[in-house]
């Protein structure tokens, strides 16, 4: 009852295009996130959805209804801020009711469903309080009970953990994914955060300048991004990519990059041939410190993360290489000269001219 449809959904503020012929469907039920940068366009796409910003082309539609020139008020949809938004005056409960009152639901209807979300999202004890009186993860549950309490097609959430601190998040995070799948009403959520999108969505919608990247499940989009800016962005950190260029001799396939060369499967030769110039992407984690390694870099920074470590290195024409050690490993001095393998199953091709992935022809 709540699929949402962006199609050719453009913005433009004066000369800036802040969203680019968007196509967008958000299932039923689904948690989409919309991921990418600062400035990429994807508040805007949601304000757009809220009917906050007027399109510029193309439809919204939401549960099959075009609402370009439907009110705000009229949409049924909640919206979630990362500023709470709560008034300062009003109890817990009171701010809770609030969309209750405004709808003209009886005294009784709205003491109900007060009560029902307070359960759901343990604010009994706090009913009586003021917003004042509260933690920040407390007001965050606050303003989604007042969302939730609508009982909405579809809610919009726009970084609603921004301002919370690392352990609220991860708590408040797995408290939404967790009253989503319960409830099941279909959720547009905004995060710049690569962790709250591969642990909440159902999908992930990359953006970048406006322009749709990539959608896909979480693991999908790690697995095979389907271009390097989707590579570098997703994952913490992201790809390593590098600049090559195909050499084949007895030895077999490999990418010839500053500093040594990469080995290339079977399969992954033949798209670097028919494709010339090449980018080389490989995850951290298909990097090793091995004395027997293929690249030749030399150590910039060690973080020391606990459970592991990011290594990163620079190659001689200055591109950035980070490894990921297990805890345990030797960690090598700031400035060492250091020999890098590459694991060939983790190589990811793409081209050097459009970015693209190469993929086999289907």
């Amino acid at each position: 009852m709540g699929r949402l449809v962006f199609d050719g959904v453009t913005k433009r503020f004066g000369d800036v295009v802040a969203v680019d012929h968007l196509d967008l469907d958000v299932a039923d039920g689904e948690l989409l996130v919309l991921l990418g940068p600062s400035g990429c366009g994807k508040t805007t796409a949601l304000r757009m959805v809220a009917g906050l910003e007027a399109l510029d082309e193309g439809t919204i539609a939401i549960d099959g209804q075009v609402v370009n020139d439907v009110e705000p008020k009229d949409r049924d949809i909640a919206m979630v801020f990362q500023t709470y938004a709560l008034y300062p005056h009003l109890t817990v409960a009171r701010n809770i009711e609030f969309p209750l009152r405004q709808r003209g639901l009886d005294r009784e209807e709205r003491g109900r469903r007060v009560r029902e979300v307070a359960v759901t999202l343990g604010l009994e004890p706090y009913l009586n309080r003021k917003p004042g009186q509260l933690s920040g993860g407390q007001r965050q549950r606050v303003a989604l009970a007042r969302a939730i309490v609508r009982q909405p097609q579809a809610f919009l959430m726009d970084e609603p953990l921004s301002n919370l601190d690392a352990a609220l998040r991860v708590q408040t995070r797995a408290d939404i994914v967790a009253l989503q799948d319960r409830l099941g009403t279909t959720t547009l959520y905004v995060t710049h955060d690569q962790v709250e999108a591969m642990t909440m969505g159902d999908r992930i919608a990359v953006l970048s300048a406006g322009v749709l990247q990539q959608v896909a499940p979480p693991q999908d989009l790690y697995d095979r991004p389907g271009n390097t800016f989707v590579a570098g962005f997703l994952g913490s950190p992201g790809m390593n990519l590098m600049g090559g260029a195909l050499v084949e001799d007895q030895a077999g396939a490999t990418a010839r990059v500053s500093g040594g060369s990469v080995p290339l499967t079977a399969d992954r030769a033949a798209l670097a041939r028919a494709a010339g110039s090449l980018t080389v992407g490989v995850r951290p984690e298909a990097l090793a410190l091995d004395p027997a390694g293929t690249l030749e870099a030399s150590v910039v920074i060690v973080e020391a993360l606990g459970a592991e470590a990011h290594v990163i290195c620079k190659l001689p024409d200055g591109t950035r290489l980070v490894v990921r050690q297990e805890a345990g490993r030797h960690r090598p001095q700031l400035g060492e000269a250091v020999r890098v393998a590459v694991e060939a199953s983790g190589v990811h091709l793409f081209g050097a001219a459009d970015g693209r992935r190469l993929e086999a022809a289907a």
